[in-house]
């Protein structure tokens, strides 16, 4: 028995794969010592590869004595690679080298190129490309489009365009590879602009290219663009297959258009986890977590696995709402499935718990789980500071440098925020120090972050040095440095530079005309207040809210006109009877002793909230201060029959970069007995300055903070 007569056996046996035969075959070959055959070896290769047992096809390969036959090696290069074993590839590549005689060709390279590519061996790729220059198979347009994909794979996004625009002709696979890389690279614009190209170049989209046109619709919101490609796909009859319908899915959800997106959903022979989790994210943008978690439910009851992005969906969904239950249902099935949570799912559960209020929970979960990422970190300072837990995020921040874990532009701004709040400035100094050293100065956000911390901490030069080197200046950094002049003693600072920002034509909104009308109310510039708030509605057409009004009033106020304050109040029904604006009134009324109005204002006061400490504790002060002790008695009085009591008042101190906070009448402070004899020397020295300062403080004793 010879080559002719094996030959159609092993072929009719590869194409039933009927292994068991095919081996006996291989017995055969082998028995007849005709295992150097080039034509029975590439048979059984492929016979092997088609059933998987690569280990099997690399025998029959190295058994081979003289593998001269280029066409041996590129078979089962191309089946390593289409299983995804890129590594052999690239040894047999490496091997293939060896063999002087043996030259790698256009059915080679794009097995190489597209191992290179899953491995991201960017650098080898960029070498064997060098190469092939030499050979004159660029030329070739699978080779070509191979490279183009390699590169694209490796995210030199870049250099995959430049090769594309290079190549004289081009086939389906580089255009998708092109239009891909734009879209990878957030270039979405870029991506259906290409799209258009090939079809306006006569090359007809795949499944893959309408997938990613679509899917650059959906990041783009182009809603219109998107309906166009896929009325476009229903008048041609092209098959809908599931990436295309899931992209569609996506696409008519993030663009708002839900029914539409149920309408393709519900008409999915299978649905695929893709488009179950872009149904979920469409309902969770229209903020209706009861469809997201019915959804879920399904899903579950239709056997398919939620996946991880599925969850974090969900949660993120709960916390936008503040949905605690809903929440806390979704983290209740990741416990009992036994599911092994990402960081994303973790962050997105802290952030819920933080918006619920539930700091406790969102601690219990930041022990349990890996500190390796700055994602968790940022979730749990940034969690801090929106609930006003500012030491914590600043003691939070410290512990996440001593962990060695890189903070980002995130982490720089939560902490910034926090500085900002409790004024704490060397603190502030400290992460300014930081940001230059990760280089994060040409941060946008960071720097406005940075500015604004200057701003409330009063360091109104540095907050200005930084203001000069912003790389732009937006509406944002104007108004933080605009509110920096005025609340700091620099109103004409303010003005000059509300001005200098509307000739560099930045339109202001309500936050900046709140920021001007503050510091005319610092400075007592009644005539410039009343122009700018004036300006707001009738030039600018904003109407003014409770702050803004907060502002005019206050101004009046400190200016002694009350009943002119008092007349804009009555006159506007929305802003009457609002607590806030009372009360600033109110306390203009103690300062200017107008004892009448502020009684009347003090009425309608105790009426809207009769359990107000403040207002009986002012009340009194007032009439104190005008000696009329009987309505003192009154007031205190009723203050004791209702039980009410003055809320401790808090301030801190920054020593040695830690911030130190006091409460009145909170005698379990460490270093209590420390404190009071230096403030009992600092009262002595008040009372009479003639005398000298003698106090001196332990040094050992200062370190104890």
């Amino acid at each position: 028995m010879d080559t002719r007569k094996l030959l159609p056996l092993l072929r009719a046996c590869m194409n039933s794969k009927s292994l068991k035969q095919g081996k006996l075959i291989h017995q055969k070959v082998v028995t007849l010592g005709l295992q150097n055959d080039i034509f029975l070896c590439k048979t059984l290769i492929n016979q092997y590869l088609s059933c998987h047992l690569y280990d099997h096809a690399k025998c029959v390969f190295d058994n081979m004595e003289n593998p001269c036959e280029i066409s041996l090696w590129n078979g089962l290069m191309a089946g390593y690679t289409k299983n995804y074993m890129y590594v052999e590839a690239l040894e047999l590549f490496e091997k293939l080298l060896h063999y002087p005689y043996l030259k790698p060709d256009s059915y080679t390279y794009p097995s190489v190129f597209k191992a290179c590519g899953g491995l991201h061996r960017y650098v080898l790729g960029k070498m064997i490309h060098t190469c092939l220059i030499k050979t004159g198979l660029m030329m070739d347009i699978v080779v070509g489009s191979s490279l183009v994909g390699m590169y694209g794979k490796c995210n030199a996004f870049e250099k995959a365009i430049w090769l594309f625009n290079e190549m004289p002709e081009k086939d389906v696979a580089c255009w998708n590879t092109v239009i891909s890389c734009y879209y990878q690279s957030g270039n979405f614009k870029d991506a259906l602009e290409y799209f258009g190209l090939m079809r306006r170049f006569g090359f007809e989209p795949n499944s893959v290219t309408i997938t990613t046109a679509i899917s650059s619709c959906a990041r783009l919101l182009d809603l219109n663009r998107g309906m166009e490609i896929h009325e476009e796909l229903i008048n041609s009859g092209f098959l809908l297959d599931s990436f295309i319908s899931s992209a569609l899915v996506d696409m008519y959800g993030k663009c708002g258009h839900l029914e539409m997106a149920i309408e393709i959903f519900e008409q999915m022979p299978k649905k695929t986890v893709v488009a179950w989790n872009s149904m979920i994210s469409g309902y969770g943008l229209k903020g209706d977590i009861i469809s997201c978690i019915q959804l879920f439910k399904r899903m579950y009851n239709e056997g398919v696995k939620p996946t991880l992005t599925t969850l974090s969906s969900l949660i993120m969904v709960c916390s936008r709402s503040a949905r605690l239950l809903e929440g806390k249902f979704v983290h209740g099935y990741t416990i009992r499935n036994r599911i092994q949570p990402d960081v994303f799912v973790n962050s997105s559960l802290m952030d819920l718990y933080f918006k619920c209020g539930k700091v406790e929970l969102a601690e219990k979960i930041f022990k349990l789980i890996p500190k390796s990422k700055v994602v968790s970190w940022n979730v749990m300072i940034s969690g801090y500071v929106a609930e006003g837990k500012l030491f914590e995020a600043l003691g939070l921040f410290s512990e996440m440098r001593k962990s060695y874990v890189e903070s980002d532009a995130i982490t720089f701004t939560s902490v910034l925020t926090a500085c900002s709040q409790l004024a704490a400035l060397e603190k502030g100094k400290e992460i300014h120090n930081l940001i230059i050293e990760k280089k994060l100065d040409n941060n946008e956000v960071v720097m406005g972050a940075l500015l604004d911390m200057y701003a409330k901490c009063g360091a109104v030069d540095e907050a200005f040095s930084v203001f000069k080197c912003l790389p732009k200046r937006d509406l944002v950094s104007w108004t933080s440095m605009i509110t920096a002049y005025g609340s700091h003693g620099h109103a004409y600072g303010a003005l000059e530079l509300f001005a200098e920002m509307l000739q560099s034509n930045v339109k202001p909104d309500r936050v900046a005309f709140l920021a001007i009308l503050s510091a005319c109310g610092h400075a007592g510039l009644v005539d410039e207040g009343c122009y700018y708030f004036n300006q707001m509605i009738n030039v600018y057409g904003i109407i003014p809210r409770v702050e803004h009004y907060s502002c005019l009033i206050d101004l009046l106020g400190r200016a002694g006109r009350l009943h002119e304050a008092y007349e804009i109040l009555q006159q506007n029904p929305e802003i009457r009877d609002d607590v806030e604006l009372l009360s600033t009134l109110f306390s203009a009324c103690r300062l200017h002793r107008n004892i009448d109005l502020g009684a009347e204002i003090a009425r309608t006061l105790i009426d809207k909230d009769p359990d107000d400490s403040s207002t009986y504790i002012l009340l009194s002060n007032m009439y104190a201060s005008a000696h009329k002790w009987d309505e003192v008695r009154v007031v205190r009085s009723k203050m004791k029959e209702l039980g009410l009591k003055k809320n401790p008042g808090c301030s801190w101190i920054e020593i040695n970069q830690k911030i130190l906070p006091f409460f009145v009448e909170d005698n379990s402070h460490l270093h209590l007995e420390l404190v009071f004899k230096c403030l009992s020397y600092l009262s002595d020295h008040m009372e009479d300055e003639s005398k000298s300062f003698t106090y001196h403080l332990d040094v050992e004793t200062l370190r104890l903070y």
